[in-house]
């Protein structure tokens, strides 16, 4: 179906998960055209910039319920600054977070997996097994394939990582889709971008309702737009540590008798604690730093 903005819309950006009424032609006959005339109200909406010092946000999807946050566990290699940026726009944005680490087969995530073994949130590993002879894509496990359609019937989730780790291919498998699959450029180690814009796509075998939202590949997550006081909310295993913080503490790593030092040198945040508390503080000076946020605290 094809549809025209009203006048009064032009200025509005319509995204992937928006609901909208139309009115006029909506038959989605050849050469048919009808007229979009509201945007629904959002209960949800995933934003990013460009990068931290970008004050111009770009809303990514509306309405989703979940984000599923995509990296590979080799080839190229996993990023949890990447991971912590994507929690934080989860948890601003409203989402529920799942971690999907493929090519497990490549390299054990065990590492990886002891960095967030502190949060309760779904994680699913993936593997390849092979490659399909009619399409020469990855064929991917299935008990992979069924525990994350399990997760995701009933929702809409949106799929976000960088180029290269293996999100098309799972598309593909969760739906019966045929976007396109790309690797790695082995000189760079980047991924190629094969998936130019986001499109919703319904799950297979699933519940009314059940989208997967795959979005182009990215290669930053800027968080300009976030209150540096959310950023915490994305590590649930230090926010303990905020009740023996003084009044007016500002969290980083000047601040004198943060609450957050002893919480994690006492090793109540596990042996990842340390780490944990460092990505923290980066993410919240580089907030702190963009052009939207200068002149503000984190209380």
């Amino acid at each position: 179906m094809i549809a025209a903005r009203a006048r009064e819309l032009r200025r509005s950006p319509v995204v992937v998960g928006d609901f909208v009424s139309l009115v006029g032609d909506t038959s989605g006959e050849p050469d048919t055209l009808s007229r979009l005339v509201r945007i629904e109200g959002r209960k949800t909406l995933l934003r990013r910039s460009a990068d931290d010092s970008d004050p111009v946000e770009r809303v990514l999807v509306a309405n989703a319920d979940q984000l599923v946050i995509v990296v590979a566990a080799a080839n190229p290699e996993p990023r949890t600054g990447f991971i912590d940026r994507a929690l934080v726009a989860a948890y601003d944005a409203g989402l529920d977070p799942i971690l999907l680490i493929t090519k497990t087969d490549v390299k054990d995530p065990a590492e990886l997996l002891a960095h967030y073994e502190q949060l309760d949130f779904t994680i699913v590993l993936s593997r390849t097994i092979g490659v399909q002879a009619e399409t020469g894509s990855a064929a991917l496990a299935n008990d992979a394939v069924e525990k994350l359609s399990e997760h995701l019937n009933g929702k809409v989730s949106v799929l976000v990582g960088h180029s290269g780790v293996g999100k098309s291919t799972m598309v593909n498998a969760l739906t019966g889709a045929a976007r396109a699959t790309g690797g790695v450029n082995l000189v760079t180690g980047r991924g190629r971008h094969t998936s130019s814009s986001a499109l919703a796509l319904p799950l297979a075998e699933a519940q009314p309702g059940s989208w997967i939202i795959d979005t182009p590949g990215i290669r930053s997550f800027g968080l300009a737009h976030v209150d540096p006081a959310r950023i915490l909310n994305a590590f649930p295993d230090l926010l303990p540590g905020l009740e023996d913080c003084p009044r007016g503490c500002k969290h980083d790593a000047e601040a004198p008798e943060c609450g957050l030092d002893a919480w994690v040198t006492e090793g109540n945040a596990g042996e990842s604690g340390p780490e944990r508390l460092a990505s923290f503080r980066r993410l919240l000076a580089a907030v702190l730093a963009s052009p939207s946020n200068t002149g503000t605290s984190s209380n």
